[in-house]
Parts: structure tokens; C-alpha cells; sequence
């Protein structure tokens, strides 16, 4: 078989789900609104939220399921806008999303002092 390249996400998988969701959405507003970014491509998040709101579904006779393809489409076409935007350009806005949220007072590492307690009965 082929050499298999490194996975490089454009978006860092770190902080859980909703943080994870968040940082996308902040980066697709920022994207939507730079203008290094295509026009045309602009259109692909547009038109997967209209699709959402749109009252055909694709998958409409099964009861249940017919929500999987609204998810589906918005979730592949803000997939596909992210992948297929410069990468420089991505990866410039996704520095400034990690530099601000650095700033908020959010890190992983603790700066403290331990001492120890002794059970003395």
C-alpha cells in the first residue's frame, strides 16, 4: 500500500465537542466575511443552511431518520467550505480563534504549591 500522509486538521481537536463546534462556527463567520476567500465558495454554507430550512427532505418517508439528511448536508457543507478555503487563510484565522481563546483565562496547566497532610489521630 501507499504511504499514508499525517492527518492535518485545519481545526485542532482539543477542549471537547461544544468548544470544538464553537471555535468551527467562529471560523466560518470569519472566513464568510474575509475576502481572500471566493464568492462562490461562500455559497456552499449558505446554501446547506437553506437546504436545512428548505421543507423537502431528501429522506422524508422514514419517520426519524428524516432529520439525519438536514445534518448531514449542513455539517458536509461546512466541512467542505473549511477544507476547500487557502489554507493560509484558514490557518490565519484559526492563530487568532487559539490566541483569544488562550487569553480567556482557559489553560490546562496549574500553577501551585502542594504540601503534604499527615492523618495525626
Amino acid at each position: 500500500m501507499a504511504d499514508k500522509k499525517p492527518n492535518n486538521l485545519m481545526v485542532p481537536a482539543k477542549g471537547g465537542m461544544i468548544h470544538d463546534l464553537v471555535v468551527r462556527l467562529k471560523l466560518i463567520l470569519r472566513l464568510m466575511g474575509d475576502g481572500r476567500v471566493n464568492i462562490l465558495l461562500k455559497a456552499l454554507p449558505v446554501a446547506s443552511l437553506v437546504y436545512l430550512f428548505f421543507p423537502f427532505d431528501m429522506i422524508s418517508m422514514i419517520p426519524g431518520i428524516s432529520a439525519l439528511d438536514d445534518v448531514a448536508i449542513v455539517s458536509l457543507g461546512a466541512y467542505l467550505f473549511v477544507e476547500l478555503c487557502p489554507p493560509t487563510v484558514v490557518q490565519e484565522h484559526m492563530n487568532q480563534l487559539t490566541a483569544e481563546s488562550g487569553s480567556s483565562g482557559s489553560t490546562d496547566i496549574v500553577d501551585a504549591e502542594t504540601t503534604d497532610v499527615t492523618d495525626d489521630k
